[in-house]
């Protein structure tokens, strides 16, 4: 099967699975099937990378639930500098971290956030994704999710390689990826081929780690309903703070 003819194809289970009403990864599974289905050697070069990076326990060293998640200060979609301090102001955050707009498996986590997204405002929590590619891209990801949370560049994956998360491909995912169509390094603007490990932080307003989702397996990701979940847990500290100020 030609290169980008692996893409359109791709991009019919992807629809497939964006209508689907089942779990996260239940959906995040039928694309997963329909690469392997379309090409085995995509598909086994990608069990190959998996296994090299679970082997290398990657991501083992970023930061856990009891920690301080660790400031930025990163753009958005529409070039504001946004800071954690200002987010965490709003209430407790999910941040995630994506690996690009034309990560299928992104698309579809990016679209299942951005269908809870009111449940999550309405707990006095929100969502923040962190990508490592140029404004513009961002701003497709934004809009093809249908999201109006903030899209965050993190460019040549500083961030995310602070917090242990950036990992490189492989040469051999280099070759299939761009072989695909999907132009990495235009995307991020540069030819580094580092993407971060998708991950999901739950953060408290005090700025501490209260739940993580992390797996070298982007195929898998933290499920809405364990994330609405762990935001309405995080609200607790700011609950009891709350009532301790009323009878003090």
């Amino acid at each position: 099967m030609a290169a980008n003819e692996l893409v359109v194809k791709l991009e019919e289970a992807v629809q497939a699975a964006i209508a689907l009403d089942a779990p996260l990864n239940e959906r995040m599974a039928v694309i997963a099937n329909a690469v392997r289905s379309l090409s085995t050697t995509f598909a086994e070069a990608v069990d190959r990378m998996v296994q090299r990076l679970q082997d290398q326990r990657a991501g083992a060293m970023a930061p856990a639930p009891g920690d301080v998640m660790p400031p930025f200060l990163l753009p958005d979609e529409n070039g504001r500098l946004v800071g954690l301090a200002e987010i965490l102001q709003k209430g407790p955050a999910a941040i995630s971290f994506q690996r690009g707009h034309w990560c299928p498996y992104c698309r579809l986590n990016a679209i299942g956030m951005a269908e809870v997204e009111k449940e999550i405002t309405e707990l006095g929590g929100q969502f923040v994704a962190i990508v490592p590619e140029r404004r513009k891209f961002t701003t497709t990801l934004k809009e093809e999710a249908a999201a109006s949370f903030p899209f965050l560049t993190d460019m040549d994956n500083g961030y995310a390689l602070s917090l242990n998360l950036a990992i490189w491909v492989g040469t051999e995912m280099e070759t299939l990826i761009g072989g695909a169509g999907w132009d990495v390094p235009s995307y991020q603007g540069n030819a580094a081929w580092f993407l971060p490990i998708p991950a999901t932080f739950i953060v408290g307003t005090d700025g501490i780690i209260t739940a993580r989702y992390l797996d070298p397996d982007y195929r898998q990701r933290m499920e809405i309903d364990d994330l609405l979940a762990a935001i309405e847990q995080a609200r607790e500290p700011q609950r009891l703070t709350s009532r301790l100020r009323a009878t003090g």
